[in-house]
């Protein structure tokens, strides 16, 4: 059990998981125990088939200010010990990030209200979709400090915005604000800051209104195929839906269309 008050508070609206980091004396830093609480907060919301759509957010003014520059100085956490023990604390504690966020099994979006600043930044493009607040400010700044992505993000951002703009932000470090991250594709809107909130719901509820085995298997779907040539993904597209069309909800789904009515989903 940790002593420390929790810095992830994981709230239910419906079929809608919101995860608040809140942590405003470290503006929302990277730590072992949010580390941990990600990742459970994740295994939860793949053990719990009502919970169709997520979000990850952060209380305040910042989003996340990435790693905790007091540890860097000080060498305690993610930079203490020799090559070896420093490589297994990173293998064991914040890539259990990336991994918990790339399985997670139902799409999750990234409400960023704020800075998102090194291993934040990071955080935010694991994130299915990702919408901005007018406040946000994006950079991938490890380089200013002397350092490399070790969380996971030189692999997302590529895919995120591409090789070529991926590079100039993790090579330079400098900052973008929200519509130049919209420019790239970084983020799919920009809102104003006491907006932010009610769009992501609002898209979350588009997503969990449909079947939630079609949601899980969609993001699995598009996950997958990111990285398997065209035969292999369409082998797993057509064995996902041999799957959903053994639901009940896919039945529901079709029979609700031909009979002009709402459908009632049950998540079997």
């Amino acid at each position: 059990m940790d002593d420390q008050p929790s810095v992830l508070r994981v709230e239910r609206h419906g079929s809608v998981a919101i995860l608040t980091i809140d942590d405003p004396a470290t503006k929302n830093a990277l730590s072992p125990l949010l580390t941990r609480e990600i990742v459970s907060a994740c295994d939860n919301v793949n053990a719990d088939i009502g919970i169709r759509c997520a979000i990850l957010t952060a209380a305040g003014n910042v989003f996340c200010a990435g790693g905790n520059l007091k540890d860097m100085y000080a060498r305690t956490n993610h930079f203490a010990g020799n090559a070896a023990e420093i490589r297994r604390t990173y293998l064991t504690g914040v890539q259990t990030i990336a991994r918990a966020l790339y399985d997670l099994e139902v799409p999750i979006i990234a409400a960023v209200n704020g800075p998102a600043m090194g291993a934040g930044m990071d955080f935010a493009t694991m994130c299915t979709l990702r919408i901005a607040s007018e406040r946000a400010v994006f950079a991938e700044s490890f380089i200013k400090l002397g350092l490399t992505s070790a969380a996971g993000g030189a692999w997302f951002l590529t895919r995120a915005i591409g090789a070529a703009a991926a590079a100039e932000m993790a090579l330079t470090g400098d900052s973008i604000d929200a519509h130049r991250a919209l420019e790239l594709g970084l983020v799919s809107r920009v809102v104003p800051a006491e907006a932010l909130m009610d769009e992501a719901l609002s898209l979350a509820n588009q997503i969990a209104r449909h079947p939630a085995h079609s949601i899980r298997l969609n993001r699995r779907l598009l996950r997958e195929s990111e990285r398997l040539d065209l035969p292999a993904a369409l082998e797993i597209a057509a064995a996902m839906q041999a799957v959903v069309q053994q639901t009940d909800d896919q039945h529901e789904a079709v029979a609700s269309a031909v009979e002009k009515r709402a459908p009632a989903f049950t998540g079997r």
